[in-house]
């Protein structure tokens, strides 16, 4: 309680809850608990979202790249509670659009550390970023310049260029200016009067995370960029490195393949400022989804006589199809950009020698589409079983993508932190002033199946 009594002063007008663990609280107590309640009620799915990754993401990521600020791209998980958390751990903002813009805004961010990344953006946005002092744009195209030059005539351009290891994907072909064309964007710049200040990589997200020959690859480039701007008369004072998506990227591995390079092109006395985009990488680990089984169908069970096929393999026909409630019209959206959804755990308690069967997993619209996961071994499941899906934090908490055929809303998100990386987040140097003023900590006690905190609070 003297805990809660601590934080009172910062969570002057409280918007959500978040449970503070003890040290005797595991994650999935508090999981648990709340598949405890929704089992009483209605069975709807749930997020449970440990903020205490972001921290120790943030600790990774000071540790091995200390060098590189982070700019967290909204759109992967535009969660309230993220937004705050990242903003207190002193990292930037990348936004796609007038409402991340607003969100990030009503955290009290201030305007030199927000980025307007869309790469088609509307005019009355433009002015719109102006009017706030959003300065800092991404450009990639003759189209996009005019516009800007319109609309803002402080704008500060990163010209976002596409490395030659991107080419190979199609999908990657329509984001980014090409090496060849960068001296006539940047002419275009100069006669129109818009300031160039650097370079921002275009890496696809098809890329390997450990793939460190793409970030060398897109440093070279950004040099190549670099002087031609700073021939043209620029003065180029910031390098963004690019996207950095998985949560379990080798960081150190990474690290020396980028800073290596940095201090070929890019050494301190050159005085560029650097920064990267990790979006996934903070988020995807720090929240599971819950879903709740609606039905199931059985399609083939397996030749049980033929005693060389005692092991499923992933070649056996599925015997069970399990219909969710939730799918891609909710929070498995990610799956219409070819997002890959992991097999999930199955929150039952089985034998060790229970046996599995080929299974498919599928959301509750009955759209052809709406498969979830094609092929995975789980053990026999009935309807009201629940699953859990771990890394569920990146482009999953979105509106549904439409309410027909299956009507859905955001799941409610659970948020929880441990004491000990509570304290952390507060002792990194970070005022407070401005930030953490919407989070009422509640003890979140292991003893109990009350959930005395963690209060539900859509995304």
């Amino acid at each position: 309680m003297k805990t809660a009594e601590r934080m009172k002063g910062i969570a002057d007008e409280p918007q959500y809850s978040i449970g503070l663990l003890d040290s005797c609280t595991a994650l999935c107590d508090v999981i648990d608990n709340h598949i405890y309640e929704h089992s009483l009620s209605k069975k709807n799915a749930f997020f449970v979202a440990d903020l205490g990754v972001l921290v120790r993401q943030h600790v990774l990521w000071q540790t091995h790249m200390a060098q590189i600020r982070p700019f967290y791209p909204v759109r992967c998980n535009n969660s309230p509670a993220i937004i705050e958390v990242l903003a207190a751990l002193g990292t930037g903002f990348l936004c796609a659009n007038k409402s991340e813009l607003e969100l990030v805004q009503s955290h009290g961010i201030p305007p030199e550390d927000i980025i307007y990344s869309g790469v088609c953006k509307q005019v009355s946005q433009i002015k719109y970023a102006a009017k706030n002092g959003i300065d800092l744009l991404v450009c990639d195209n003759e189209a996009e310049l005019r516009k800007i030059a319109r609309s803002n005539t402080n704008a500060k351009l990163l010209l976002q260029v596409s490395s030659e290891t991107s080419y190979e994907d199609e999908m990657s072909m329509a984001f980014g200016c090409s090496l060849k064309d960068c001296r006539h964007l940047l002419e275009s710049a100069k006669e129109l009067g818009v300031q160039v200040v650097g370079v921002r990589c275009h890496i696809s997200n098809t890329c390997g995370d450990d793939d460190d020959d793409v970030y060398i690859h897109a440093i070279s480039d950004a040099r190549c960029v670099f002087d031609m701007g700073e021939d043209i008369g620029f003065d180029m004072k910031i390098l963004d490195i690019g996207c950095f998506g998985s949560p379990v990227i080798q960081l150190d591995k990474i690290s020396n393949a980028v800073m290596s390079m940095v201090e070929l092109y890019f050494p301190p006395s050159s005085g560029v400022s650097l920064i990267a985009e990790p979006g996934s990488y903070f988020v995807s680990s720090a929240f599971t989804l819950a879903v709740n089984i609606i039905s199931r169908e059985m399609i083939a069970l397996r030749g049980q006589q033929d005693e060389d096929h005692d092991v499923p393999s992933p070649n056996d026909l599925p015997a069970f199809q399990y219909y969710m409630n939730e799918g891609i019209y909710g929070p498995f959206a990610g799956k219409l950009t070819e997002i890959q959804i992991a097999t999930p755990s199955v929150h039952k308690s089985t034998t060790p020698d229970a046996p599995v069967f080929c299974s498919s997993l599928w959301g509750p619209s009955g759209d052809d589409m709406d498969q979830i996961v094609e092929h995975c071994l789980l053990p026999e499941l009935n309807v009201g079983d629940w699953l859990l899906f771990a890394n569920a934090g990146a482009y999953s908490l979105g509106q549904p993508v439409c309410s027909e055929p299956h009507e859905s809303s955001t799941p409610p998100v659970f948020y929880v932190i441990s004491s000990r990386e509570w304290f952390e987040m507060q002792d990194t140097g970070v005022s407070q002033e401005a930030t953490l003023k919407n989070f009422c900590l509640i003890p979140y006690f292991s003893n109990s199946c009350q959930t005395a905190a963690a209060l539900s609070v859509p995304a």
